[in-house]
């Protein structure tokens, strides 16, 4: 293998930058030229090729976002797209693709794996919601954001003495609210995985009232029934029975943007050198992932057919710790 091609896609995560720069200079010690693609799967279609030396990732380690930036690309799910991936991919004579993302950028990893060209996926999502890895790259750095704003919501809360809704990312996946809400010390946690009956959270929020606390915090996941709006709007005619005036904040995705902090500095870079080793054995068509601490390799046809599920004393904590 003489040439491989990196590329980001789907949503931004802190840390992808290091996986990129990891990508750029194990393949270039590998003797390998080593090209980006712009604009993910867009810029995969478009022929938006570039070559990374190891000096043209300098300083981009401690960038948020993507240096290789991300575009959607409806026209990369039909054949014709494919296709014309895979003449891109030929004309710039690229041996093997490493593609940074979560399940949609893993699902296109898999379309041209099957497609009979060499690819391997890094798992990187804020969502944490790939299957074939413990953690994704980005997501402890978002937990951190979360945590900081909840700490600060808090201080808030308890001087005015308030509930407030924190709602999180996690459209179908409450990873980031479950753990957030743990850290954060919520009295509730509403997530898409469980049904939550509002009355319940009421309840909630109101026994904090009682037991004398000067504040109460509930996290929601985005993608829940029952997100902050609508937990809101569900009470606001019924704020004294709550005992606190409820306020909401949706962090949206200032959760995705800043600084990758160390945890996740580490793992793109070992992950970035996981992909490369991949295609140097000749393994492809795998996911690598982290998997108690170690570096694994999930088939994309194993990634793509299965759902991450949390785990259920996680879920079954965070609602004793609540009380």
């Amino acid at each position: 293998m003489k040439r491989i091609a990196v590329l980001t896609s789907g949503g931004d995560a802190p840390g992808m930058n290091a996986a990129i720069r990891a990508v750029v200079r194990v393949g270039i010690e590998a003797k390998m030229d080593v090209y980006g693609v712009n604009r993910g799967y867009a810029g995969l279609v478009g022929g938006n090729f570039v070559q990374l030396r190891a000096r043209d990732v300098s300083g981009i380690l401690e960038k948020g976002g993507s240096f290789l930036q991300s575009a959607r690309c409806p026209e990369f799910k039909t054949e014709e797209g494919q296709m014309k991936a895979l003449h891109m991919l030929r004309e710039y004579g690229i041996d093997g693709l490493v593609v940074i993302g979560g399940n949609g950028s893993q699902t296109g990893s898999y379309a041209l794996s099957k497609r009979g060209f060499p690819v391997v996926g890094i798992a990187s999502t804020i969502d944490n919601d790939l299957y074939g890895s413990d953690i994704t790259i980005g997501v402890d750095t978002a937990l951190n954001v979360i945590l900081e704003a909840i700490d600060r919501l808090k201080i808030t809360a308890s001087s005015h003495e308030r509930a407030f809704v924190i709602e999180v990312m996690g459209r179908d996946c409450g990873y980031l609210a479950l753990m957030a809400g743990i850290a954060g010390g919520a009295e509730a946690v509403i997530i898409p995985e469980v049904e939550t009956d509002p009355e319940l959270v009421a309840d909630e929020i109101r026994s904090a009232y009682e037991r004398g606390k000067n504040h109460a915090l509930v996290v929601v996941a985005e993608g829940a029934k029952y997100n902050a709006t609508k937990l809101a709007s569900y009470f606001s005619d019924n704020h004294e029975r709550l005992g606190f005036e409820l306020r909401v904040t949706i962090l949206g995705h200032v959760q995705r943007g800043g600084t990758p902090g160390a945890f996740d500095r580490i793992l793109a870079s070992r992950l970035g050198e996981a992909a490369v080793d991949a295609l140097v054995d000749g393994e492809t068509g795998v996911l690598v992932g982290l998997a108690n601490d170690q570096i694994v390799r999930t088939p994309l046809e194993v990634v793509n057919s299965r759902k991450k599920a949390l785990d259920p004393r996680v879920v079954k904590l965070a609602a004793v710790l609540a009380k």
